[in-house]
């Protein structure tokens, strides 16, 4: 059955959406029972949990749009677009099979993995199909409208401590990996679906373009967190006999019916159909002001509503939360329950989406003067690392464009205490800080370790504007040879920091197994024309690689040779990304830590010692948990956990010193 495309039209308030609900519809407490709880939640962890995998597995398509070459749309504008052939089309959850070399373009929709050769998504708002093809009418950047691979969660990622109470934002997290699910006022029954073809259920083999279902799981964590007594259906497929049976089928016993998925205006986002063919009154409300969630979707059927979320982590969690919660715990007579705020100030200047209200994920870390800093998560709203490891949110009004560095926010906690971390590392990460932390945990169970990543350059300013416990940084000074001491006294903080020595960690080239091109240089890299995955700008590792590239050009300028680099303007965001780039046949080689190249199964070049130090201030130095840091730096200890979950990660004997800055 072919549908046609449906295009919002009446937006509304999130204040409206709960109005035109309640006029009809007025929900009543169920009476009591008593009823099993799903085993996990509210539990302690036994164990440290890592992860497996990347998430997502594989580069995918951020917006409906076109897979292309970057560079093939930098001359394009509304009077003169540039025209390219399409090859095809890949939609979420298909393998792409697709090349894309110059000249080409391949049609993806939202979630679908970009097919190899092409860097960037152009988004349909900007593209006219032609009878040759399709003419692009903007031009767009190497990375834009991708999201990574591994960008999100990394492989190796230290996800969950040992010791930790399990929250549902939690189970999120456990479900993103693949493991599978670990006398009162009756619980209000929710029966919760997931839909798309891509998704598959924790335990199933990860196959490509494939991705763990996280809805389901955290949502029943979520409706369980808030007094509900939910029940998972399953994923539905993208069919719409399917969806409109199962739903109609769930009517029968739930209080509540809540799918993800399936809810926006693409030709195979079916939900509100369904729900307007199920019954009077049908679709109340499709579409909202808000941001995450212009999607969502609510229907009255027989007299129960139906909740139709975004597909996106992010998006479905946050609208649940603020509009789905409400209304389980009035049915379950807890509605005197309000949710917890505080007040913090925000560290940076951060934009937010015009003329939309926002709610922002945040991180909460306190000062030595006992005020609240609100660090935003801006992973995206298809990252689940953005709800699993906030504390809350700020409710942004659609009036405002952009927040102020120091400016207050009113954040609302999505757990009724906020605890804070004990020691909080705002830098460049790494697993050997993950290590530590875990280390430090075992020693002291009240220990909470927090890594906030912002980058080497990111980790001075937060210890320059007093923010961290400490910074994990590797910044080189290609003129000196240095690592970090010259940054210590280019952001002036002599005086107020100190830097202690951390670790070598190996640099090199990763290559497939077996090193089928022969690399052994960043020489090879040019010469062979090999395809090569960047790391992003502004990256401490990004540095050392146009250093490389500078030394290859001698006197001439960088682009003599970086043009020659097939896949230079390839850039992505972490060392796992590099690996997941050619672990998934995307490139041959690409610059990275020895450890994400193990992790990964792939063969390594070493190429360089690079230092990753600690940036302490020296206010921070008589904290009880940054003396325990250190003493856990110095130790045996250290050394050897070290050096066995992290190949590449080796201390020196000046571990844990303080280095002299001249």
């Amino acid at each position: 059955m072919k549908m046609s495309r449906k295009v919002f039209r009446d937006l509304c308030s999130l204040e409206d959406a709960f109005s035109t609900l309640e006029e009809n519809w007025r929900p009543e407490a169920l009476s009591t029972e008593r009823v099993p709880i799903t085993d996990s939640v509210g539990r302690v962890l036994a164990n440290d949990i890592h992860s497996a995998i990347d998430v997502p597995g594989f580069d995918r398509a951020a917006m409906d749009g076109f897979a292309v070459r970057a560079e093939d749309t930098f001359t394009a504008d509304e009077q003169h677009p540039v025209q390219l052939r399409v090859l095809g089309r890949v939609d979420a959850g298909d393998a792409a099979d697709h090349l894309v070399s110059i000249g080409d373009a391949v049609e993806v929709a939202t979630g679908a993995p970009v097919p190899r050769g092409a860097n960037a998504v152009v988004m349909v708002e900007f593209t006219k199909s032609t009878s040759n093809g399709v003419a692009i009418y903007k031009p767009v950047t190497p990375g834009e409208n991708i999201a990574g691979a591994g960008t999100d969660i990394a492989a190796g990622e230290l996800l969950l401590r040992k010791l930790q109470k399990l929250t549902s934002r939690d189970i999120g997290l456990l479900a993103g990996i693949g493991l599978e699910q670990v006398e009162v006022y009756r619980k209000p029954r929710v029966t919760v679906f997931s839909s798309g073809n891509e998704l598959i259920a924790q335990g199933q083999p990860l196959a490509f373009a494939k991705l763990y279902d996280i809805n389901g799981p955290t949502l029943l964590a979520s409706i369980l967190d808030c007094g509900g007594d939910p029940s998972f259906m399953g994923v539905l497929p993208d069919d719409y006999s399917i969806l409109k049976s199962r739903i109609e089928s769930a009517l029968a016993s739930a209080d509540i019916v809540l799918t993800s998925g399936s809810t926006s205006s693409g030709p195979g986002d079916m939900i509100y159909r369904v729900v307007d063919e199920l019954g009077e009154p049908g679709v109340l409300v499709h579409g909202l002001t808000l941001k995450p969630g212009k999607p969502a979707l609510i229907g009255l059927v027989r007299g129960k509503p139906i909740f139709g979320l975004p597909g996106y982590p992010t998006s479905a969690l946050m609208i649940f939360h603020i509009l789905v919660a409400p209304f389980i715990r009035r049915l379950g007579n807890m509605s005197d329950v309000e949710p917890t705020k505080v007040s913090a100030s925000s560290p940076m200047k951060f934009s937010k989406a015009r003329g939309r209200r926002e709610l922002v994920p945040v991180q909460i870390i306190t000062q030595p003067n006992n005020k609240l800093l609100a660090y935003p998560m801006q992973s995206g709203s298809g990252a689940v690392s953005s709800f699993s490891m906030a504390d809350g949110f700020a409710d942004i009004p659609e009036t405002q464009e952009f927040i102020d560095e120091g400016e207050e926010l009113e954040i609302e906690l999505f757990g009724k205490e906020l605890v804070l971390p004990s020691l909080v590392a705002i830098g460049s990460h790494c697993i050997g800080i993950d290590i530590a932390f875990a280390l430090l945990r075992r020693a002291d169970s009240r220990f909470l370790g927090r890594t906030i990543n912002v980058g080497s350059t990111g980790g001075f300013h937060a210890v320059q504007r007093g923010e961290a416990d400490l910074a994990g940084v590797h910044l080189l000074d290609e003129k000196t040879g240095e690592y970090n001491t010259p940054f210590v006294r280019f952001f002036h903080l002599e005086n107020s920091a100190v830097l202690v020595r951390g670790y070598n960690r190996e640099q090199g080239l990763m290559v497939k197994p077996g090193n089928p091109a022969a690399i052994k240089s960043i020489e090879d890299v040019v010469k062979s024309r090999v395809r090569f995955v960047n790391r992003n700008r502004g990256s401490g590792t990004r540095l050392l690689i146009d250093k490389h590239f500078r030394e290859l050009a001698l006197n001439e300028d960088i682009s003599t040779i970086t043009s020659r680099v097939d896949g230079y303007g390839y850039e992505v965001k972490s060392h796992s990304a590099v690996a997941a780039a050619i672990k998934n046949d995307r490139a041959d080689v690409g610059y990275g830590i020895r450890t994400a190249a193990v992790l990964a199964g792939l063969d390594f070049v070493k190429t360089d010692d690079e230092r990753y130090d600690f940036l302490i201030p020296r206010s921070r130095l008589a904290k009880p948990s940054v003396k325990a840091f250190l003493d856990l730096l110095r130790s045996s200890v250290f050394t050897e956990d070290l050096h066995k979950k992290a190949p590449g990660l080796k201390t020196t004997n000046e571990t844990g010193t303080q280095i002299p800055i001249a």
